[in-house]
C-alpha cells in the first residue's frame, strides 16, 4: 500500500525540493472524503488515488500532477466541492481534479452514450492541460492492474474502450511505457488463451536460442567499439499484443513471423547514430523497404529514432533502433518528459503544432458532431489505426491513417480544404480522390470556391475528422428536404380538414412540441419523427376527427411542386408531377413502377418519396398513415432512355441454347438486362426473375409479347412483390 511518506521519498530521488507535507495534506483528505468507499477488491478506495499517483512518480511528474492524481475522484464520488480543492490545494489542482473528474449528470441513457459524454469532456479538458490526460491514464493504467476483481462482462468493456481509446492515446503522446502494459491488460482480459499462446511460444524460442540476443549484443558491442562509438545496447522481444496484431493483420501463423526480437542502441549525439547507421549496414544484409529516418523527420508525437531491419545470425530478421539518450528519454516518457519538475510549463509544448495535431483534430470532430456516439465513432478513427506520412508540395509532413486518400489529405490540411476539393494530384500525377495514400506520397489538391462535399466521400474516406465534417453536410441538405417536404405535408393536412394554412399558427405550437424554431417542427415531419396530422391537432385540440380524405393538390400547387429533378440535378426532369421540388425520389422495388403506371408517393423516413404502384401490396403498411401519402402522377415529359427496371418472372424449357434465345429476344425488342436471378431449377424447367431496362409500361408489355411468342419461353408475367 502506497503511503504519502513513500510517494514523497519517490520523489526525492528526482526532485529534492518536493513539498512532503502537501502530498500528505491530499492523502488525508483523500482518505477523509473517501472514507467508508471501498473498492472491488475490498480495499480501502482511498488506496487507489494513491497508487495513480505513484504512478506519475515513476513518470518524474510535478508536484502539481501528483496532488491531481491523489484527489482525482473526490469531486466525482465524494462531498468535496471545488471550492474546498482550490482552498486547500490551490486553483491550478482544482482546475485539474475538474478535468479528470468524469461529467455527473449524463442525459444519455446507454453505456456508449455515456462513455462518448465523458470522453468529450475528456478531450476538451486536455486541450487545456495535457496532465488532465497523464493523470487519466495512470487511472487507466491502475483499474487495468486489478481488472480481475471487476464482473467479466464490465472487464471486458473496460478492456475493449482501454485498446480503442487510452492505449492509442498513451501512443499519441509518446508515453509508450504507459501504452505497452495497457495494450498487454486488455489482451489478457479480451484474448488471454491466444496471449497465453504467445506467451508460451516466446518461452520456447527463449529455450531454444537462449543465446541469440546475448550474441546480437556481443556483435553490435564490437563494432560500435572498433568504430569508438560508446554505445548502450539492448535487446528485447516485441510484446505480445503487437505480436498478436501482425499475425493477426499478415493472416499469418506465429512460426511464419520473421521479426520477434528489437534490439535499441542508444549513443551520445545525432552523429553517432548515422555512423552506427553506417556500420550496421555494412555488416549486416538490410530488408528493402523498413528504413525509417524519425530522426530527421520526426513522428507528430515528437518521437525520434532510426529504424532498420537486417538479417542477423541463422537468418533472423533484427529491427534495430538507434537514438541519443535524450531521445530515448521522450520515447519513453512522452510528454510526460516535459512534465518533470525542472522542466518548463507545458505552453511551451503546446505551442508545437505538429506534436499536437491529433488534439486539434479531435475538438474539430466535437465541433461537428452533434451525437456523442458519432463523436466516439470518429474519435476511434482518428486514433485507433496505423499511420501513413504524406507531403504537402511545400514539404510539410502531413500524418494520416493507413488507407487515407487526397480527401483525407485535404481535410487534415483544412476543413475548408476538405469541403472545396474537386481534385487531386499524387506525385504530380492526376489521380482519382479515393486513391488510397502511400508512405513518401506528395499531394496536391484542386478546389473551388463553389465546391462542397460529396456524400459518396464517406464511403471511401477514414479519418474521423473528414467524415465528421461530411455527414456535418449530409445532415444539413437532409435538413433542408425535410424542412421542404414538412412544410408540403402540413400544407396538405390544413387543406384537407377546410382550414387556411398560416405559419403563424404553427409557430405558436413551437414550444409546446419542445422545439427551437419553426423549422424544427418542419424537419420533423419530414423526417418522420412527427407527423403532420399530430401537429395539426396540437394546433387545433378541439377538431373533430373526421375520416380522413385524400386529397389531389390544386393546378397551382402542381405547378410549384413538379417535375421534380433528380437528387444530381445534372439529369432531365422526372415525369412525374405532385413532388416536392429537390425531394430525394425512389422507385419502390417492391412494384418496379414505370410511367404508364398508376401511381402514389410514400414519405419514407430518412429516403424521401418513394413511388409504388397503386395496387402494390405494399401500402397496406401505410393505410394508417395516410398523411404520408402524397398524390403524384406521371406528367408529359419524357424520361431518359432505359431508365426505368421492369422486372419480369419467366419460366423457360431446360434446353441448350434456351437462355441464349431469351436474351435474343429482349434485345430485339429494345430491352436491356440489368439482372437475373435462378429462382428455381428442374429437369424440365428454369423460373427466374429478370429486371429489364424499359421507357414506360407499354414497352415492357412488348418485350412480354415477344417472349411469349418464342418457343423457348413457357410463360412470362411482370414480377410483383418479389
Amino acid at each position: 500500500m502506497v503511503t504519502a511518506a513513500a510517494l514523497a521519498d519517490k520523489i526525492k530521488a528526482y526532485n529534492p525540493a518536493v513539498d512532503a507535507e502537501s502530498i500528505q495534506r491530499a492523502e488525508d483528505f483523500a482518505k477523509k472524503m473517501h472514507e467508508g468507499q471501498t473498492r472491488s477488491s475490498g480495499e480501502p478506495y482511498y488506496t487507489h488515488p494513491m497508487e495513480v499517483a505513484s504512478i506519475l512518480a515513476d513518470l518524474k511528474l510535478d508536484q502539481g500532477s501528483i496532488v491531481t492524481a491523489i484527489l482525482h475522484d473526490t469531486l466525482e464520488d465524494t462531498a468535496a466541492t471545488n471550492d474546498d480543492l482550490e482552498k486547500n490545494f490551490g486553483k491550478e489542482v482544482a482546475i485539474l481534479v475538474n478535468g479528470v473528474s468524469k461529467l455527473t449528470k449524463i442525459e444519455s441513457q446507454t453505456v456508449e452514450g455515456k462513455q462518448a459524454e465523458n470522453f468529450r469532456k475528456l478531450v476538451l479538458a486536455m486541450s487545456e492541460d495535457i496532465r488532465v490526460l497523464l493523470v487519466k491514464l495512470a487511472d487507466r493504467l491502475h483499474n487495468m492492474r486489478t481488472l480481475e476483481h471487476v464482473k467479466p462482462e464490465k472487464r471486458r468493456r473496460i478492456a475493449r474502450e482501454t485498446l480503442e481509446i487510452y492505449a492509442p492515446l498513451a501512443e499519441r503522446i509518446g508515453v509508450h511505457r504507459i501504452k505497452e502494459e495497457l495494450e498487454d491488460l486488455a489482451f489478457s482480459s479480451l484474448n488471454p488463451e491466444a496471449r497465453e499462446s504467445i506467451t508460451n511460444r516466446l518461452d520456447f524460442l527463449r529455450s531454444e536460442g537462449s543465446n541469440l540476443v546475448s550474441e546480437i549484443i556481443g556483435q553490435l558491442t564490437k563494432v560500435s567499439k572498433e568504430a569508438g562509438i560508446e554505445a548502450e545496447i539492448t535487446g528485447r522481444e516485441k510484446t505480445r499484443y503487437s505480436i498478436w496484431k501482425k499475425m493477426q493483420r499478415k493472416n499469418i501463423s506465429f512460426e511464419q513471423l520473421s521479426d520477434i526480437m528489437a534490439f535499441r542502441i542508444v549513443v551520445k549525439d545525432i552523429a553517432e547514430c548515422y555512423h552506427m547507421l553506417g556500420i550496421i549496414h555494412s555488416k549486416y544484409p538490410t530488408v528493402p523497404g523498413r528504413f525509417k529516418d524519425f530522426i530527421s523527420t520526426p513522428k507528430p508525437n515528437g518521437y525520434r529514432s532510426i529504424h532498420t531491419t537486417v538479417i542477423g545470425p541463422d537468418n533472423n530478421r533484427i529491427e534495430i533502433q538507434i537514438r541519443t539518450s535524450d531521445m530515448h528519454e521522450e520515447a519513453d516518457l512522452g510528454v510526460a518528459a516535459h512534465w518533470a519538475y525542472k522542466q518548463d510549463s507545458l505552453a511551451a509544448t503546446l505551442k508545437d503544432a505538429k506534436k499536437y495535431r491529433w488534439l486539434r483534430e479531435l475538438l474539430d470532430i466535437i465541433e461537428q458532431d452533434q451525437k456523442p456516439e458519432d463523436f466516439l465513432e470518429n474519435t476511434k478513427l482518428e486514433l485507433f489505426q496505423d499511420q501513413v506520412y504524406v507531403f504537402t508540395p511545400k514539404g510539410d509532413l502531413i500524418e494520416l491513417p493507413s488507407g487515407s486518400t487526397p480527401v483525407d489529405f485535404a481535410y487534415a490540411i483544412h476543413s475548408n480544404v476538405g469541403d472545396k476539393t474537386v481534385a487531386s494530384k499524387i506525385n504530380g500525377r492526376i489521380a482519382p480522390l479515393n486513391t488510397k495514400l502511400q508512405n513518401g506520397d506528395q499531394v496536391e489538391v484542386t478546389t473551388t470556391k463553389n465546391g462542397t462535399p460529396s456524400p459518396t466521400w464517406e464511403r471511401f474516406v477514414v479519418t474521423g475528422k473528414a467524415k465528421s465534417h461530411i455527414r456535418r453536410y449530409v445532415r444539413a441538405q437532409q435538413r433542408i428536404e425535410y424542412i421542404s417536404l414538412g412544410k408540403a405535408l402540413l400544407q396538405k393536412t390544413f387543406r384537407t380538414e377546410g382550414y387556411e394554412f398560416t405559419e403563424k399558427a404553427v409557430a405558436g405550437v413551437v414550444q409546446q412540441l419542445e422545439m427551437e424554431e419553426l423549422d424544427d417542427v418542419y424537419a420533423g415531419i419530414g423526417s418522420g419523427n412527427l407527423t403532420a396530422r399530430a401537429v395539426f391537432l396540437t394546433i387545433f385540440p378541439g377538431h373533430i376527427e373526421t375520416e380522413y380524405k385524400k386529397d389531389v393538390l390544386s393546378e397551382a400547387e402542381l405547378g410549384n411542386m413538379g417535375p421534380a429533378k433528380r437528387a444530381s440535378g445534372k439529369e432531365p426532369p422526372m415525369p412525374i408531377v405532385g413532388l416536392v421540388p429537390g425531394m430525394a425520389v425512389h422507385y419502390a422495388r417492391c412494384c418496379h413502377p414505370l410511367p404508364g403506371d398508376r401511381i402514389v408517393g410514400i414519405v419514407t423516413t430518412g429516403k424521401g418519396i418513394t413511388i409504388h404502384t397503386n395496387d402494390c401490396e405494399t401500402l397496406e403498411q401505410f393505410a394508417d398513415t395516410p398523411e404520408r401519402w402524397i398524390d403524384v402522377s406521371w406528367g408529359e415529359g419524357k424520361d431518359t432512355p432505359e431508365s426505368h427496371v421492369g422486372r419480369l418472372l419467366v419460366t423457360i424449357n431446360n434446353k441448350p441454347g434456351a437462355l441464349g434465345t431469351l436474351s435474343t429476344v429482349i434485345a430485339k425488342s429494345a430491352g436491356n438486362i440489368t439482372n437475373l436471378k435462378i429462382t428455381n431449377r428442374t429437369i424440365d424447367f428454369w423460373d427466374m426473375l429478370i429486371d429489364v431496362y424499359v421507357t414506360d409500361i407499354k414497352h415492357l408489355n412488348n418485350v412480354i409479347a415477344a417472349l411469349r411468342a418464342t418457343n423457348a419461353v413457357v410463360s412470362v408475367e411482370r414480377a410483383r412483390g418479389r
